[in-house]
């Protein structure tokens, strides 16, 4: 006699069959989109040695007993592939991209699992202008959409708050929360950077990206760790997000080269860590020695495919386009 479980379907996919067919065709088509571009397709290790000294993001950790570490060792699941794809282009691959599990110990729900699908992009010789471009000629074939819209982080402060985001003080974001009764929101950061960051994802992200996919560029430079300074206003980073009906689908950089400010940048980010109660993370020096080895001149984009296939299948969860998220594991 066989012992049923209180719910008899757990073991079956959160996403049917017919929504599984649906999105290998659409990760087919991402493939064919760089094959037809000569960007070579490369993998690379979920696992690593070092986390991310990134203020907002955690990797889930995994530790190793076997052979090759004398006493162990603790490996943390990737948050994205970024810094071995930067190892790859540093020892002269060329153009590359990778579609790759990624792991966060983030948030969970509608738009979020702890494990899921990015696609992400480097293109040598481009600059971040070039790469939106090739962001958005990808998003208009899988999405079907007629364009993609733009402005900057400054221009869209300014058209929805009237603040100026390069000149305001932190007591100016407060102020005019206060003004327009959404001081629930001052509590959340106690900093300029960091208020400027609910105030983006509180009330300006609602507002943009309904109808057609948005870019968001030019970010604050304190925004941007791993992203080149303008050379014209070092005040912003050539770092842009790509919006669309309230999803935030794709985060890119024209990418830090300089080994050295590579360096203080991350060493920056752990003191932030430290200030606001978390462990400081060890810097990944393999990376380091990439850049001081050489990254040449690139443009680098990671895209979130579980949500772009959610937009391209219109689903509402990211349960629907995925077979077994966590609750299912």
């Amino acid at each position: 006699m066989t012992t049923q479980s209180h719910s008899a379907n757990v073991w079956q996919p959160t996403a049917n069959i017919e929504t599984l067919k649906q999105r290998a065709q659409i990760i087919q088509q991402i493939r064919q989109f760089f094959v037809s571009r000569k960007v070579l397709e490369v993998e690379t290790p979920s696992l690593s040695q070092h986390g991310v000294t990134d203020l907002h993001l955690e990797n889930l950790t995994a530790h190793y007993r076997g052979p090759g570490f004398a006493s162990g060792v603790d490996l943390y699941l990737q948050t994205s592939p970024e810094f071995a794809m930067k190892r790859l282009l540093a020892a002269g691959s060329g153009c590359i991209f990778q579609l790759a599990k990624a792991f966060r110990d983030d948030e969970f729900g509608r738009q979020h699992n702890p494990e899921f699908t990015m696609l992400e992009w480097y293109r040598v010789g481009f600059d971040r202008a070039l790469l939106m471009n090739e962001v958005a000629d990808l998003v208009k074939t899988v999405l079907k959409v007629p364009r993609c819209d733009a402005y900057t982080y400054q221009q869209l402060f300014l058209t929805h708050l009237q603040l100026d985001v390069l000149t305001c003080s932190f007591a100016d974001l407060t102020n005019k929360l206060q003004q327009i009764e959404r001081a629930d929101i001052i509590d959340l950061a106690d900093d300029k950077t960091g208020l400027l960051q609910v105030m983006f994802a509180e009330l300006i992200e609602p507002n943009i990206a309904a109808d057609v996919p948005c870019f968001v560029y030019h970010f604050p430079a304190e925004q941007a760790s791993l992203a080149r300074l303008n050379k014209d206003d070092p005040r912003v980073a050539e770092r842009f997000e790509l919006y669309f009906k309230g999803i935030e689908l794709a985060n890119g950089f024209d990418e830090l080269t300089n080994a050295d400010e590579q360096l203080k940048r991350f060493e920056h980010d752990n003191v932030l860590r430290v200030h606001n109660g978390k462990a400081a993370k060890s810097i990944d020096m393999r990376l380091i020695a990439a850049l001081n080895a050489g990254l040449p001149q690139c443009s680098g984009v990671a895209l979130g495919v579980d949500r772009l296939i959610m937009l391209a299948l219109g689903a509402k969860s990211i349960e629907e386009v995925i077979a077994f998220p966590l609750t299912r594991c």
